[in-house]
Parts: C-alpha cells; structure tokens; sequence
C-alpha cells in the first residue's frame, strides 16, 4: 500500500506542481490561470469536437511515445525524435500519394508506413553504429542527426520532391479519401489505433517476452549482458532502428491520417514534448497514454485559447519545461532519500 502511495505521489506530484509554475507565469503575463486551466480543459476534453481532436493528436504521441520506451528502457538515449519524425513523414508523404492512385487504399497506406518506418531507421544507424562499436555517447549523435533530419526533410520538400502544382512549398497530397479512414461516426483518424496497439505492444514485449527480458538486462547493465552471452551491439542496433522506426511511423500516421502532405519548415517537435511523459509514466505504456491523452487535451485547448485569451499556444512548452524542471527535482530528492543499501 505505501508503494502504490509512493508511486500515485510520484505521478501526481509533478503534474501539480508545474501547474502551479506555469500558473504563476500566467499570471505574471496578467491571464487568470483558474480561467485559463478551465478553458483549456473545456475546449480539449468537454466539448465533442475538442475531445474528437484531441484523441485525433493521440496518434503520432503515442506511436513516437512507444519508440522512446523501447529505447529508455534499453538504456540507449534516442533523442533525435524529430529528425526521425520528420523523415518518416516525409517518405510516407513522397510514396503513398502517388501509389494511391493505382493501388488499393490499404496498399499505398501500407507502403507509405513502411517507407516511412525504413526512412526513419535508416537515418538512426550512424548513431547506433557509433554506440555499439565504438561506446560514443548516443545522446550526442542523435541530437546532431536530429538537426540534420529536420534540414534534410525541409530540403528535400523544397528541391527534390516539391509539388509544382501549388505555390506553397510542400509534397503531393494525399487525397481525403485516400486517407487514414476515421473512426466510425466521428471525424477521429484511424491512426489513433495504431498507436494504441503499438505502444500497448511494445509494453507488453518489455514486460512478459524474454527478448524484453535480455533488452532490460542490457539496459540494466551493459557488462553484465555481455558476460551474459547477450549480443549487446546487435541489440543496440535493432532497438536504435525499432526506436526509430516507430517514431518515423508516428509521422506517417500524422501525414496519412491528418495533414494529407507535408509542407516545407513544418516541425511539430513532438518528440521533445513526449520525453517527459514517458519519464512521468515511468516507462510504462499504460500510464504513458493516460499521460498523452491529457497533453494532447491540453494543446487543443491551448491551440483554442491563443485566440480567445490572447495567451500563446506555445504556452504549452512552458508546462513541459516546467515539467521538466519538477521531474529532475523530485528525482533528486528521492535518490536522496532512497537508503544506501538499496
């Protein structure tokens, strides 16, 4: 009982507390926060077309959500989500509108999150090769090829694969029928399960397989895997390309599902948004969709509170700084307090 306490406290805590930061800058910027939090909860859960949204923006959190929980808990740091994010959508944005139009729906969808999911694994093995032959830090290279991602998605919008039959800079669209079909009697994409069966999936293969089992070891202790007979730099390279694929896969469910074509400097950065969920569930998936359903809520009502309230929808970076900042605090003191022995 006192650990399912400790554990509710170490969930809850965080969230309340960079509310009350983030409330205390709105308030600075002269905006209620009680007004704001109500609004923004309003709009993102309580009405049916903000709750349709909001389940809608579910998809490519969950999916890039899953690609970092297979790798924390490897204990490989992926954090180059956005340049793997934007690749994937890219290549799915290149292949399946053109393949829709003389393939079968399911087909061109199928080959478009596949070439997104190769795009986005490919471009993760400098920094895995690096990891397992050479020990170089992955923190560092994912960061740097993440950067260079995002250059190479914009680039290849703009000059290789830019549609000429519009004057803004931006891929072929995928037609609204050709699409991600919806969830029946609501206009909420398909793709949100997806992400629902991926990250569910990769929770339980963590958890309950024995190649989750021989991931964790690794994760756990490199030498001991090692000494274990366990392959370490295969397993790094296929987690780094699993890790990857998934997050190239979250892109494609956005642009297949959603946006229909990528358009030149589009970043949504949700990768940098979901680290710190992933850390508040812990690494669990279940607690990790109960996480991103409330930030999706809470960018929706964001989204609609930048017009009503006059407060940016960027707001919403704040929060997860602020969570940011209250996670590392309430890791500290509990490393702090955690007995030596154990």
């Amino acid at each position: 009982m006192r650990a399912v306490a400790r554990g509710v406290a170490l969930a809850v805590v965080p969230v309340l507390a960079a509310l009350v930061l983030s409330g205390a800058v709105l308030w600075l910027l002269g905006t209620d926060p009680l007004e704001y939090y109500a609004y923004v909860a309003r709009r993102g859960l309580l009405t049916p077309s903000g709750l349709q949204a909001t389940v809608t923006r579910m998809a490519p959190l969950l999916l890039v959500a899953a690609g970092l929980i297979l790798a924390f808990r490897t204990g490989l740091w992926n954090l180059g989500s956005d340049g793997q994010f934007m690749l994937g959508a890219t290549a799915a944005a290149v292949v399946a509108p053109p393949l829709a139009e003389v393939l079968p729906g399911w087909a061109a969808l199928g080959a478009g999150a596949l070439a997104a999911m190769v795009a986005a694994a490919l471009w993760s093995l400098l920094p895995a090769l690096l990891k397992a032959r050479h020990g170089i830090n992955e923190i560092v290279t994912t960061l740097m090829m993440s950067f260079l991602g995002l250059s190479l998605a914009n680039a290849l919008v703009k000059l290789v694969f830019l549609d000429p039959g519009t004057t803004v800079p931006q891929t072929r669209t995928l037609a609204v029928a050709d699409r991600l079909p919806a969830l029946p009697g609501t206009i909420v994409s398909g793709g949100v399960l997806i992400g629902l069966a991926v990250i569910v999936a990769v929770h339980l293969v963590m958890t309950r397989t024995a190649f989750g089992l021989k991931l964790r070891v690794v994760g756990a202790s490199p030498r001991a895997a090692i000494h274990a007979g366990l392959r370490v730099p295969l397993l790094t390279v296929a987690v780094f390309a699993l890790s990857a694929g998934l997050i190239g896969l979250a892109g494609a469910v956005e642009v297949m599902g959603v946006l229909g074509n990528v358009r030149a400097d589009w970043n949504p950065a949700y990768g940098l948004s979901v680290i710190p969920l992933v850390f508040l569930a812990r690494l669990n998936g279940f607690a990790a969709i109960i996480y991103v359903l409330l930030f999706s809520a809470l960018q929706i009502g964001a989204e609609s509170a930048a017009r009503r309230l006059g407060v940016p929808a960027y707001f919403t970076l704040v929060l997860v700084a602020n969570l940011l900042i209250v996670l590392a605090v309430v890791e500290y003191v509990a490393q702090r307090r955690r007995p030596a022995w154990t």
